[in-house]
């Protein structure tokens, strides 16, 4: 029997405890860890590299951002936003940025097992009461207005557009930051697949579009 290693991630204490709790009373889950803010819970999927993630979306640091920096130290865990969030923003933006699963809060324990052991099992899992809004979501795609495109970028991606918008090259935007030019231009194709723009002109136009709309 395969054992499922979870690491918990939410700034409310008696929340997290309560789902720890719900998940240690498995015999097929292991608890690895518990954060409360964005660093802390990056650190812990860098070191454990646990199978499953649950991660508050709108926590410390933020959830959305976590999940960015999850996928790039520990690319095999699964994130499962696990929030009280109905917001069609946070639900496309997570699931952009690579959540296997997104979970409201209300959820028994029974069912919230059964999703981390899905999710490890390489399924997604979608909340019943929001599948139906991801499915119209997904066949209306190409319709996302420039902030919801917008919404799914890291704070760092945001920080290199915004100077991309006032025209700056990337060996200019890497002397601002004080970052490689070829890791700006990794940033530049991560943004613009994030955000469907062909290239740095038309990128420029939706963040502008989306910041003074």
């Amino acid at each position: 029997m395969h054992t499922v290693t979870v690491v918990v991630a939410d700034d409310h204490p008696l929340y997290r405890s309560g789902v720890v709790v719900s998940l240690r009373e498995q015999e097929d889950i292991l608890v690895v860890g518990e954060a409360s803010n964005g660093d802390e819970v990056v650190q812990l999927a860098s070191e454990k590299k646990p199978d499953v993630v649950l991660l508050d979306i709108s926590m410390p640091g933020g959830g959305v951002d976590a999940l960015s920096r999850i996928n790039q130290v520990s690319p095999k865990t699964r994130t499962v936003m696990l929030t009280v969030s109905e917001s069609d923003d946070d639900i496309f933006s997570a699931l952009d940025a690579g959540a296997a699963g997104y979970v409201l809060k209300g959820v028994g324990s029974d069912e919230l097992t059964s999703v981390v052991k899905s999710v490890a099992a390489g399924q997604s899992y979608v909340s019943p009461s929001l599948a139906a809004r991801v499915l119209r979501g997904l066949k209306d795609g190409g319709k996302k207005t420039p902030k919801q495109l917008l919404s799914t970028l890291t704070d760092r991606e945001v920080e290199i557009l915004k100077l991309v918008a006032e025209g700056m090259s990337n060996k200019e935007v890497g002397r601002a930051l004080d970052l490689q030019e070829k890791t700006v231009k990794h940033y530049m194709t991560n943004i613009l697949q994030k955000i469907n723009a062909k290239n740095r002109v038309e990128a420029a136009i939706k963040a502008r579009e989306a910041w003074n709309g």
